[in-house]
């Protein structure tokens, strides 16, 4: 992770790890899921109040599986 990144939430299962980041830019902020090195996914939104409530629905979604 960068300076600009800041983790929301962690999901570990095993020996996997998904992470999920917003990384802050002028134009609005980035949404990331990671499995280590690897984005799995990537949105942007030009308001953080939706990335997180996207980022609330990603984690319900993950600690279902």
């Amino acid at each position: 992770m960068t300076g600009n990144d800041r983790e929301l939430w962690r999901v570990t299962t095993g020996t996997e790890a998904i992470v999920c980041v917003m990384v802050s830019c002028c134009s609005g902020a980035e949404l990331q899921l990671r499995d280590g090195e690897q984005i799995l996914l990537r949105e942007l939104y030009p308001a953080k109040s939706d990335l997180y409530e996207r980022a609330r629905d990603l984690e319900a979604d993950y600690r279902a599986r």
